[in-house]
């Protein structure tokens, strides 16, 4: 039963609520307002070079979104949790649970999209964090997130790990970038460095407050971030934790909210917002599920000092109101003029955070 229920609040969907753009409290100077809205689960984002916006879904579809918002347009139907999304000289990958396709020309054939391209039918396709996540790195690489099929446990094979495809190379393997991952649902790369970060959601079924989800920093390939022996950098697993001591695994750059759900994840490259914001990474909470009293549902920010996780803090909320939650943000991407969009699964809607001064 156990299962079952995690199956349902991660692939349901819930009713769709109207937005409440009244209730979300912004830093003074920031406003708020509907970029698109009308999909189905709208989950990860992603720009082509036109501006438009693809969003996944944990539905069946794909969805295209005019530069500057408008109408969403139907670009793919009928496939199994198209989740992750990701451009590529002028082509859309989309990930499913257990395939990876390709788009060509994609912004050419908007109306009428093309046949897609089958680039991997091999992913993993057990359901259980069964959603890929999937973004191009700066050494052109796709990263392939690739979670634990339980709440824990010690799977073989290539599950717990962040993974990278060389998808310009014919029949090249998936190698393993990152290993101990429960469950990562954004990375991106700072792009002073290029080194990559990413949340990991905590596991369950430990109390109320305890382990946190967590911001990682993985600035080389082969580390090993702890699941599922270790969590949050210093909780001892009951069951696995005597095999491997939290000192023999990476910690996290920053503790986040216990069950918070953190998704989506980008670094803030734009110039729109104040200086304290650039360089900063953003990351939405799609909010708790298994605690008495529910957390997360807001867009965070995680401002860096000398490389490291100085602050963590709200910085976009009020999805929550009281014990019930009318959204819940998935994913964040920073727009070609600087405002921040940030899609919401719950209630259908991809909105747009500006910055005005006023």
């Amino acid at each position: 039963m156990r299962t079952v229920l995690i199956l349902l609040v991660a692939f349901s969907g819930s009713a769709v609520a109207a937005p409440q753009l009244d209730k979300i409290k912004l830093p003074p100077g920031f406003h708020i307002s509907i970029y698109a809205e009308g999909m189905e689960r709208a989950r990860s984002m992603t720009l082509g070079e036109r501006g438009t916006l693809f969003v996944g879904s944990t539905g069946s579809n794909v969805y295209a979104i005019p530069a500057g918002g408008g109408k969403p347009v139907v670009i793919a139907r009928g496939l199994d949790a198209p989740h992750g999304v990701a451009m590529r000289d002028g082509a859309l990958y989309v990930a499913e649970v257990g395939r990876l396709q390709r788009f060509d020309k994609i912004e050419d054939n908007l109306q009428y999209p093309p046949k897609a391209v089958v680039v991997a039918d091999d992913l993993p396709n057990e359901r259980h964090h069964g959603a890929k996540t999937i973004r191009f790195a700066p050494d052109g690489q796709l990263y392939i997130n690739i979670g634990a099929p339980c709440n824990v446990c010690e799977p073989r094979g290539e599950f717990n790990t962040i993974s990278r495809l060389d998808v310009s190379r014919a029949g090249a393997k998936r190698e393993v970038f990152a290993r101990g991952v429960r469950n990562s649902v954004g990375f991106d790369w700072d792009p002073a460095t290029r080194e990559l970060w990413f949340t990991d959601n905590g596991r369950d079924l430990l109390g109320d407050d305890v382990p946190g989800d967590k911001l990682n920093h993985a600035p080389k390939a082969g580390m090993n971030f702890g699941f599922p022996y270790c969590h949050q950098g210093d909780v001892s697993d009951p069951e696995f934790g005597a095999k491997h001591s939290c000192k023999e695994f990476t910690p996290p750059a920053q503790k986040l909210g216990p069950h918070v759900a953190s998704l989506g994840m980008r670094f803030y490259t734009g110039t729109k917002f104040p200086a304290e914001y650039r360089g900063a990474i953003f990351i939405a909470e799609h909010g708790s599920w298994n605690r008495s009293s529910k957390i997360g549902y807001r867009v965070t920010v995680v401002k860096l000092k000398d490389g490291r996780a100085a602050s963590y803090e709200p910085f976009a909320q009020g999805w929550l109101q009281g014990e019930e939650a009318w959204g819940r943000p998935v994913d964040v991407i920073v727009a070609p003029d600087g405002a921040l969009l940030v899609s919401d699964d719950r209630a259908g809607v991809v909105y747009r955070i500006d910055y005005t001064g006023k």
